[in-house]
């Protein structure tokens, strides 16, 4: 058991994990499917870990907890605040999917509170080791999560492609592990950096460069860059609207996290940087251009959105390639992340309302949301908002992320990604903007009312919506207080 003193650092990561636990514990003593109680209980979990961090973050403790195994510190409890923020409004979506789709099972809440814990523990460390547990922590409630609809022909599929192919970039993920060991005889970052310091002006060894690479491959895959991007599509199809929402948003969240602290901390020598820059950027151009391409071809809000995922992720590479030369890294991942959590996590709480059980249905076609103004007009006030702020269109939050990042981009002398970074935003603007001529400018044509949302899922989309609005119209706030966590 940890001493006593070593107890309120950890809060923020024990009480997702513990109320994990209550849970499937209140599950097994209850013995019904009236998900109001595990939702509850999940709510009250993260709202606890939640004012520890805010406490922790307020007294501006910075430390190390478990003999260095975790890592608690502003940036932490930044990330931190992210991954419960994704996580409660899942929670306030997802009561109405689980009860349609005949997968009634408090366990969900459960697996979302182990999720947050696993995505923590990745952002709370500088070591390798408790990197790869938080990371096998999140992939596994991930596949149970991906695979919840059990009666689903798409979820079962979806799920057990990303179970393979997330068993095998872990196995990439460790191994690159192994390298960096059997090279530095560290195992945390800081000890691989002052190693590789005592090294500088030698020829770098290919060992640690292969152990880099596969390090980065295995976060490539998590975060959903191309060409490690595959799984994505399908796994959001297939999965929950609310739960596809967790993973574009949380577990992308989380990779980029480890991944700022292991090349911030531990790959800052030259040689090695310049070379993980150039790894970060190309896979930030082959992210921006395919996905946003391939995205114009898609007719499932879905798989549209998956998409979008992907392109975005290629955004928040350039940020960090960008950030390796200008220092701002953290900020700007920090401030866009914040942006994309709330405009993503709302684009599909509005897409399981208006799309029907089982993916055979046409609910979750584009075409579904012809005339969504006139049958529900404030439903789609806000997909408008999650989807503008999604194209970069002022005054929405993700407008002012694609600025700090393109803005770091051209102050790194990186033009040509710049340049690129700006062409493919205006390629998405078709396929974001098209939802929004389904549902202002075309007849709703016999679609059915997806009905009005319950009071949860009112509150989750109003949340979004508002917090998107909020970081576009007073973005300096946020970028001030980001860099000052770095």
């Amino acid at each position: 058991m940890p001493p006593s003193h070593e107890i309120a650092p950890l809060l923020p990561v024990l009480l997702p994990a513990l109320g994990g636990v209550w849970i499937l514990v209140l599950v097994a003593v209850l013995r019904d499917r009236n998900l109001a109680y595990p939702a509850a209980h999940a709510m009250v979990f993260l709202g606890l870990s939640a004012a520890s961090a805010l406490f922790l973050l307020a007294a501006g403790f910075r430390g190390e907890v478990l003999e260095g195994a975790i890592l608690i510190d502003p940036l932490t409890l930044a990330f931190h605040l992210i991954f419960l923020l994704v996580a409660a409004l899942t929670i306030l979506g997802s009561v109405r999917p689980l009860q349609q789709e005949k997968a009634a099972h408090g366990e969900f809440y459960a697996l979302v509170l182990f999720a947050v814990s696993g995505m923590t523990m990745m952002a709370a460390t500088e070591n390798l080791l408790t990197i790869f547990l938080g990371l096998e922590i999140l992939s596994i409630s991930l596949y149970v999560l991906a695979g919840f609809t059990r009666d689903q022909v798409f979820a079962i599929e979806g799920a057990l492609k990303y179970f393979l192919l997330g068993a095998f970039s872990t196995g990439f993920l460790l191994y690159g592990i192994a390298l960096l060991y059997g090279v530095t005889g560290r195992i945390d970052l800081r000890g691989i950096a002052a190693n590789l310091a005592a090294a500088s002006g030698r020829p770098v060894d290919p060992l640690l460069l292969a152990g880099a690479a596969l390090l980065l491959i295995g976060l490539a895959f998590k975060m959903a860059a191309v060409p490690f991007h595959f799984w994505a599509p399908d796994v959001y199809q297939g999965a929950l609207a609310p739960v596809s929402g967790f993973m574009a948003a949380g577990t992308k969240a989380a990779a980029f996290a480890t991944l700022l602290r292991v090349v911030t901390v531990g790959l800052q020598d030259p040689a090695t940087k310049a070379r993980w820059v150039a790894i970060l950027s190309a896979l930030a151009l082959l992210s921006m251009v395919a996905a946003n391409l391939v995205a114009l071809a898609q007719q499932n809000i879905k798989r549209m959105l998956a998409y979008s995922s992907i392109a975005n992720a290629g955004y928040l590479l350039l940020a960090v390639a960008a950030g390796g030369r200008t220092g701002r890294a953290p900020a700007i991942v920090l401030f866009y992340l914040s942006a994309y959590a709330l405009m993503t996590i709302g684009a599909f709480a509005v897409a399981a309302l208006v799309g029907r059980s089982g993916e055979a249905d046409d609910g979750y076609a584009i075409t579904a949301y012809a005339g969504l103004s006139r049958r529900r007009p404030w439903l789609a006030a806000a997909m408008a908002i999650f989807m503008l702020s999604l194209t970069g269109i002022p005054p929405t939050g993700g407008f002012m992320g694609k600025y700090y990042i393109f803005l770091s981009a051209v102050d790194a002398g990186m033009y040509g990604l710049a340049v690129v970074g700006l062409l493919a935003s205006v390629v998405g603007a078709f396929y974001y903007l098209r939802v929004i001529v389904q549902m202002y400018l075309r007849e709703p044509g016999g679609m059915p009312d997806p009905g009005p949302p319950t009071p949860a899922e009112g509150l989750a989309i109003l949340i979004a919506a508002l917090g998107t609005l909020a970081i576009g119209l007073a973005p300096a706030r946020l970028f001030d207080f980001a860099l000052r966590l770095i």
